[in-house]
C-alpha cells in the first residue's frame, strides 16, 4: 500500500519511502534483539534478599516486591544521601513511568530504589507527585553497588535491572549494561522505554543538545 499526504512533492515522497524501508528494517532489528533478550539463560541468584525499606520505614525485601508476578524490574534513581535534588534525567524518565505503572503492574512488578533514607524519599515523592511509583530506600543494603548503580566512590548511576523468580529463588535476568558500553550515543541505555526521546526523534530538530 502506498500512502500520500496532501500537497507533498515527488522528492518528499521518494525520500519518505526510502526512510520507511529503513524504519521497517529497524523495527525488524528491534524485534530480533528482543527475541535474543527473551532467550537469555537465567543470570545469577541474588547474593542476599536486599532489605529495602518502604517510605514508612517498614522492611521490603527484594523478594517481596514481585507480588503476584514472577518478573520484577527495578530502576535505580540517582538520589544519594548527599544530593540536594534528584537527577533531572532520572526525574524526566520517572515522570513518564508514573503514568504507565498501573498498566505495567498488570503484567509485571516495578519498583524504584534510591540510596537515600525513607524520610528523604517520602519528601521527594510528595515534591515530585510520584505517589503512584513504588519508591524504596536501598540505603545500606549493598544493592546499588552489586547491580552497578553505584560506583566504588559512591556516585549514583541510573541502572535498570530485571529479576526473575523461579523455584530456585530470585535470579538476575537483564541489566541496562549499554550504560557501560562506550558509543557515540552514550548513555542512551533506557531510551527504548522513554517516551520523551522517542517523540523528539520524530521531529526535524531531533533531540539536539537539550536536556530535561
Amino acid at each position: 500500500m502506498t500512502v500520500q499526504f496532501p500537497n507533498e512533492s515527488p522528492d518528499y515522497r521518494a525520500a519518505r519511502t526510502a526512510l520507511l524501508r529503513a524504519e521497517v528494517d529497524l523495527r525488524s532489528q528491534i524485534e530480533a534483539v528482543a527475541a535474543k533478550r527473551r532467550a537469555l539463560p537465567m543470570g545469577g541468584l541474588i547474593p542476599t534478599d536486599y532489605a529495602f525499606k518502604g517510605l514508612d520505614g517498614t522492611a521490603r525485601p527484594l523478594s517481596s516486591l514481585f507480588g503476584e508476578h514472577d518478573t520484577l524490574a527495578i530502576y535505580s534513581l540517582m538520589y544519594g544521601p548527599k544530593a540536594t535534588g534528584p537527577c533531572p534525567m532520572c526525574s524526566a524518565f520517572l515522570d513518564g513511568m508514573t503514568g504507565q505503572v498501573s498498566h505495567i503492574s498488570k503484567r509485571m512488578a516495578f519498583a524504584v530504589v534510591a540510596e537515600s533514607n525513607p524520610e528523604r524519599l517520602s519528601a521527594l515523592q510528595g515534591q515530585m507527585a510520584w505517589q503512584d511509583l513504588p519508591l524504596l530506600s536501598a540505603d545500606g543494603t549493598g544493592y546499588q553497588t552489586d547491580y552497578l548503580a553505584q560506583s566504588p566512590d559512591g556516585d549514583q548511576l541510573p541502572m535498570m535491572n530485571v529479576f526473575i523468580r523461579d523455584g530456585d529463588g530470585v535470579r538476575h535476568f537483564w541489566g541496562s549494561e549499554m550504560f557501560y558500553a562506550p558509543s557515540d550515543w552514550h548513555p542512551r541505555h533506557v531510551d527504548s522505554i522513554w517516551p520523551l526521546w522517542n517523540l523528539l526523534d520524530l521531529t526535524p530538530q531531533g533531540r539536539g543538545d537539550w536536556m530535561p
